[in-house]
């Protein structure tokens, strides 16, 4: 009867390991959410204060007239 008593012990315990460690793992990630929601609100008031985007394509493609060929495109 002792052996079980002491088996039914490990097993409690290990069960309240697996619960803390669930419950850490629930925190951190709940942490990490909140911390993605501010960068992505901090984002959306820095686009809302900047001016409009005036840019026509690409900015690292220059102008339209520094592009090769024949100009139409194809």
């Amino acid at each position: 009867m002792t052996e079980k008593t002491s088996t039914d012990t490990g097993t409690t315990q290990r069960k309240a390991e697996v619960e803390r460690q669930a419950a850490k793992r629930a925190q951190r990630s709940a942490e990490q959410l909140r911390a993605n929601l501010q960068r992505r609100k901090a984002q959306v008031r820095a686009r809302r204060e900047g001016g409009a985007d005036e840019t026509d394509g690409l900015p690292a493609s220059g102008s339209r007239g520094d592009m090769g060929g024949s100009g139409d495109g194809d």
